[in-house]
């Protein structure tokens, strides 16, 4: 199984976001934070600005929509060049065809779920989407610690995606860090939001390199 370290700019430079991308050259993909003050009481960046990320990197771009109206907003990524786009199922009123319409227009569609929403009761439209996103902190803001109480649920994840037989990505965001990464990787994720452990360290790339060993190891053991 393929370990992916997909790097948070939330605590990176946002004023110089080309310059930020570039010091991550291994990384598996560049994860974009979107945040309306709404769904969650931070605002950061929105499709403007996606759309200039998109002009000048050619990496992945994962964007993760922490955004009130997710259907109406989240086709409008997937049609600006990214590669991946995940909504928030709490935030969804219609996600099956939300993920329909995020894959016609080209790009992954990944369901987003906070650590006290349970995956059961979406277990029968896994097979809609390309990834599942597990916060492994409440959403809002970076540098949270880790929150352990969700380690069975990356676990009940796996089993339940491994079930439809498909390739599903299941990723873990919040405090995700050389500390923590192996519990999740153990647990059953294979891509990993890691901000502040990324953007805070002294070698960007490096730590990149580093999270996605630990991974490996974990998952060898």
């Amino acid at each position: 199984m393929a370990m992916r370290i997909t790097p948070s700019i939330l605590n990176a430079d946002l004023s110089n976001l080309t310059g930020e991308i570039s010091r991550i050259p291994s990384a598996d993909a560049v994860h974009l934070d979107v945040m309306d003050n709404h769904f969650v009481p931070n605002l950061t960046l929105g499709l403007p600005v996606v759309e200039c990320i998109r002009k000048n990197t050619e990496k992945f771009l994962d964007i993760h929509l922490m955004i009130a109206n997710a259907d109406r907003w989240a086709p409008a990524y997937a049609e600006a060049g990214a590669e991946s786009v995940t909504f928030h199922v709490e935030a969804s009123d219609a996600p099956i065809r939300l993920a329909r319409e995020i894959r016609a227009q080209g790009a992954r569609a990944s369901m987003g779920l906070k650590p006290a929403t349970p995956i059961e009761p979406y277990e029968d439209m896994l097979a809609e989407l390309d990834m599942v996103l597990l916060m492994t902190v409440e959403p809002g803001f970076g540098g949270q610690k880790f929150l352990d109480l969700v380690l069975p649920k990356i676990r009940r994840t796996r089993e339940l995606v491994t079930k439809t037989g498909q390739d599903i990505w299941v990723q873990v965001d919040g405090g995700v860090s050389l500390e923590t990464i192996e519990r999740c990787a153990e647990a059953g994720a294979d891509t990993f939001v890691a901000g502040s452990a990324v953007y805070r360290a002294d070698d960007p790339d490096a730590m990149v390199n580093d999270l996605r060993d630990k991974a490996i190891q974990a998952c060898r053991h």
